[in-house]
């Protein structure tokens, strides 16, 4: 039987008193975003992405003996993320995507937003570019491979301020697969 309301209680009905508030407090996600800054605003946004439970399944990292670099090969999946990640370009013609690592369970995007729409209204942003990369990697996955969750809920960005942070993160993305094992997002594969 549903609990009384109060208009029960004014009818004559027994008066159910609401539940005190538990002390405990529920977990609260923090704000990834910069509070009333608009993603839309020309600039180079650099990008992080992980995949659902920091599963290696984007590529393999097989590190180069002496002087050779490592190499970064793509699985399967990785393929089909490589290829969403060439068509932000295509998508939004607004959006240049600089460069890019595709790691084990992540990927490292390092976008321009150039600010011409073409007369699109409004401007695409990160989200929007973001947004479309996840879901169409995620079904072409799911199709093709059987797999269910590909991505994690959110992503990081960061707002590139200056031509030394540029700079910076152009070296983190080409050194990222060099440092695979110290990366804060390395899991055993």
């Amino acid at each position: 039987m549903p609990p009384q309301t109060a208009g029960a209680a004014a009818l004559g009905g027994p008066q159910i008193q609401p539940a005190e508030e538990s002390p405990m407090k529920t977990a609260q996600r923090k704000r990834l975003r910069l509070p009333d800054y608009d993603y839309s605003t020309p600039g180079a946004y650099f990008v992080t992405v992980c995949t659902a439970g920091k599963r290696c399944i984007l590529s393999r990292i097989a590190v180069g003996e002496g002087l050779a670099p490592p190499a970064v090969s793509l699985t399967a999946i990785g393929r089909v993320v490589e290829a969403q990640i060439l068509a932000v370009s295509e998508r939004y013609p607004s959006i240049a995507v600089e460069k890019y690592i595709i790691m084990p369970n992540h990927i490292h995007l390092l976008l321009y937003l150039t600010g011409d729409s073409g007369g699109a209204s409004p401007s695409p942003t990160v989200f929007d570019a973001l947004r479309v990369l996840k879901s169409m990697s995620t079904r072409l996955s799911r199709t093709a491979l059987g797999k269910s969750a590909l991505w994690q809920r959110s992503y990081h960005e960061h707002v590139i301020r200056n031509e030394k942070d540029y700079l910076d993160i152009w070296t983190y993305i080409d050194q990222n697969p060099a440092k695979w094992a110290e990366d804060r997002y390395y899991t055993a594969e």
